[in-house]
């Protein structure tokens, strides 16, 4: 019997293991078989300062970030010592792996896990290996990242929704040094709002996004049609190649995740709250909670610290209200966010880093009247699990 199970092999899985055999405890990774529950590669993004403790795996970061507002006036900065990275789950998958199999404690295995529960030892969770034999792995906890069917009851929700292009350019096109965070120069949808995402990997190369922070995703063809608009009628990128695609929807949601499911078993990741609702950034909340899992674990103390503390949480259902309800423009609101923020108070500020001072600070650079209005009102709204946000037509 192992000390944890980990279900799932993607960066909350990968994550947790790494850090239970740093703490020297035994872990089986479970991961999806090669098939269709295998997800496609996909790319994940943070901040951070320094070298982190899966630097090899990143592929690219910028130390220069820009906003462009609809008009396209822009908004730039260095927010050293933080830089953005990206992470590609392939490299990164290799990367963790290749230190798992050098881990006596550690084995990955291929399976479909079927069902996860609590047992009188601790939990056990029931697969059929990649072959098509039953197999019950038995843990004295484990840690589900398998995605979770629909939100809980929530007040409000809206999708970030998107799809990518990794481009090359017949000429040059690109500032390698510089990530564009959020371009508001699309058309804007009736309800939410769209912007692209460019983050150049040489000056003929780049990962090219359409997003859109809405209430339903697009047709691929609706995302193909926002990405070739984007990519000539602003970019102006010339004749260039799609090497690459990738899209993806990330909830988000005032819900409130569980984080344990029994008395041994605990979900991680976005199953348990890890993603921000008020970006969709997960990457780093997996690794800081990752690591304090790891060392509870060690420690005697097993459990799922929080993911994010209860002011950003409730500061983010403030925002999400005011942009589901169309109180606040969201292409102004970002871009004079970022034009008045300290671009490395403002990062520190979406990670959870920021101190009560500086969050009212910054609040007082937001539109004033439309968030009161809304800080007031959320309390008073109640949660519900139909897919929609509270009284949102």
């Amino acid at each position: 019997m192992d000390d944890a199970v980990v279900v799932g092999g993607g960066a909350a899985g990968l994550c947790l293991a790494h850090w239970l055999t740093r703490t020297g405890t035994g872990v089986t990774l479970v991961e999806a078989p090669d098939g269709p529950l295998r997800p496609a590669e996909r790319t994940w993004c943070y901040w951070e300062a320094g070298t982190g403790e899966f630097e090899e795996a990143v592929v690219a970061s910028w130390q220069r970030l820009r906003v462009r507002g609809p008009d396209g006036s822009a908004v730039g900065s260095d927010p050293s010592p933080l830089r953005y990275r990206m992470v590609r789950s392939g490299p990164f998958e290799q990367l963790v792996h290749s230190r798992l199999a050098a881990a006596p404690e550690a084995r990955v295995l291929r399976a479909t896990a079927h069902e996860v529960r609590d047992a009188p030892y601790g939990a056990e969770v029931r697969c059929t290996t990649a072959d098509g034999r039953p197999l019950t792995l038995r843990g004295r906890y484990v840690f589900d990242s398998r995605p979770v069917p629909g939100a809980p009851p929530h007040r409000t929700i809206l999708l970030q929704h998107f799809r990518g292009w990794f481009v090359r350019t017949a000429a040059p096109r690109f500032e390698p040094q510089v990530a564009d965070l959020m371009d508001f120069r699309v058309p804007q949808p009736r309800h939410g709002l769209a912007f692209g995402y460019v983050l150049p990997l040489a000056p003929d190369r780049a990962l090219v996004e359409y997003t859109e922070f809405s209430r339903a995703p697009l047709t691929t063809a609706a995302y193909e049609a926002a990405l070739r608009q984007y990519s000539a009628g602003v970019l102006r990128l010339g004749r260039f190649t799609v090497e690459s695609a990738e899209q993806g929807v990330i909830p988000m949601t005032d819900a409130r995740f569980p984080r344990r499911t029994g008395r041994a078993v605990f979900r991680i990741g976005a199953a348990g709250g890890a993603t921000r609702p008020a970006t969709g950034y997960t990457f780093a909340a997996v690794q800081r909670q990752s690591r304090a899992i790891a060392t509870a674990l060690r420690d005697g103390r097993p459990g799922v610290p929080p993911p994010h503390g209860r002011r950003a949480l409730a500061m983010d259902a403030v925002l999400l209200r005011a942009l589901d309800t169309g109180r606040v423009d969201g292409p102004r609101f970002f871009t004079d966010l970022f034009r008045r923020v300290p671009m490395e108070r403002l990062l520190r500020f979406l990670d959870g880093g920021s101190t009560p001072w500086e969050e009212f600070g910054i609040g007082l650079r937001t539109p004033v009247g439309p968030m009161l209005r809304t800080a007031a009102e959320v309390p008073f709204l109640a949660r519900r699990a139909t897919g929609r946000s509270e009284e949102s037509s």
